[in-house]
């Protein structure tokens, strides 16, 4: 296999970035899963050339979001997509795990940059030896990542969604299920999933049940997201709530990870300076702050989410089910904008495909 390589082309994917059509309530929810699917490997192909240089965090973030949305596509209409997509979500599992052991280390850089910002002058050179640590673990776990990129495996996972994407027309079955009618139910279905995993917590719970509950959390959100142009602006108010919950849990989970990254150096044998062991139990005890602050704010945010703005979403989602039960079986789908044939659509990446 050849070097990993960092300036690798992503595989090409048709279609304008950010330019997702309307939704029409006659959709099919096939065609909407297509179409969000096929919004989302654009977004893989224009932040993939960043996430490879490795200069800017925020593309490794981006890319890394785009697989999670896709993964998240994959299991939302499951029952309405072919075998060969529902199959495409392990795959895309695999590449969220190798993603996210560099973005967990630059997280974990970026907050003990920011935390040592505020230090004393003289204070901040004990943490360059744990820098240079976490440093080298993000160089190997790039080099892991790079290989992921370039594998068989994953760009053929990219071809099997870029093609099966490539042509709507084949979704627009009349006996098709409609968007209006799939995407409440799944909504519903995500949100008692959300308030069980909430209702779960108490005192003793571990990392893992807080863990469960920010999942939750992503996936009505990227639901909710996926049919905004039918909820309309009934989802917005819904939307904020989720993220400002889904940052609080997520801030909690971070200061975790670095907590337990912290100890695991501490504990592996490599000799580091006293200064720097000090200075690491103060930052480990700054991960538990937060901790403790993002346990507090968790029960006022729930409220938020559950309360008024869920019960705008819920009577709008009940209009659609009323209106989509009242128009009877689907006589035509609308049309949405007709993506390039498939052949014109992959284009092979340069170094990608090769090994």
């Amino acid at each position: 296999m050849k070097a990993a390589n960092t300036q690798a082309s992503p595989t090409a994917v048709s279609g304008r970035a950010g330019s997702e059509p309307a939704v029409a309530a006659g959709v099919s929810a096939q065609q909407l899963a297509l179409t969000q699917l096929r919004g989302h490997l654009t977004d893989w192909m224009r932040h993939e050339p960043g996430a490879r240089r490795g200069a800017d965090p925020e593309e490794l973030h981006q890319l890394r979001v785009s697989v999670r949305r896709i993964e998240a596509t994959l299991g939302l209409f499951r029952h309405q997509l072919p075998s060969r997509l529902v199959n495409a979500r392990k795959s895309a599992k695999g590449v969220l795990r190798g993603l996210g052991a560099v973005r967990d280390l630059d997280v974990q850089l970026a907050e003990l940059r920011t935390y040592c910002a505020k230090l004393p002058a003289g204070e901040r050179a004990a943490a360059a030896p744990l820098e240079a640590r976490l440093e080298t673990e993000r160089a190997t776990a790039r080099a892991r990542m790079l290989g992921m990129l370039d594998s068989e495996a994953t760009r053929r996972w990219l071809e099997t969604l870029n093609l099966a994407t490539a042509d709507l027309s084949t979704a627009a079955s009349p006996e098709a299920p409609r968007a209006a009618t799939v995407m409440p139910e799944r909504v519903r279905a995500r949100f008692r999933k959300l308030k069980k995993a909430v209702r779960s917590l108490d005192k003793q719970s571990s990392m893992e049940a807080y863990h469960r509950v920010r999942r939750r959390a992503k996936q009505l959100r990227y639901a909710i997201e996926c049919g905004g142009e039918l909820f309309g602006k009934s989802a917005d108010g819904m939307l904020r709530s989720l993220r400002r919950l889904q940052d609080g849990l997520g801030a909690q989970q971070d200061a975790h990870m670095g907590k337990l990254r912290l100890a695991s150096l501490a504990a592996d044998g490599v000799p580091l300076p006293p200064e720097t062991l000090f200075l690491m139990g103060r930052l480990a005890e700054h991960h538990l702050d937060e901790t403790r602050k993002a346990h507090k704010t968790l029960a006022r945010t729930w409220r938020r989410v559950r309360g008024r703005r869920w019960k705008g979403l819920r009577a709008r989602m009940q209009e659609l089910s009323d209106s989509a039960s009242k128009a009877g079986p689907e006589t035509a789908s609308p049309d949405l904008p007709e993506p390039p044939p498939a052949e014109e659509a992959l284009a092979p990446a340069s170094g990608a495909l090769r090994h």
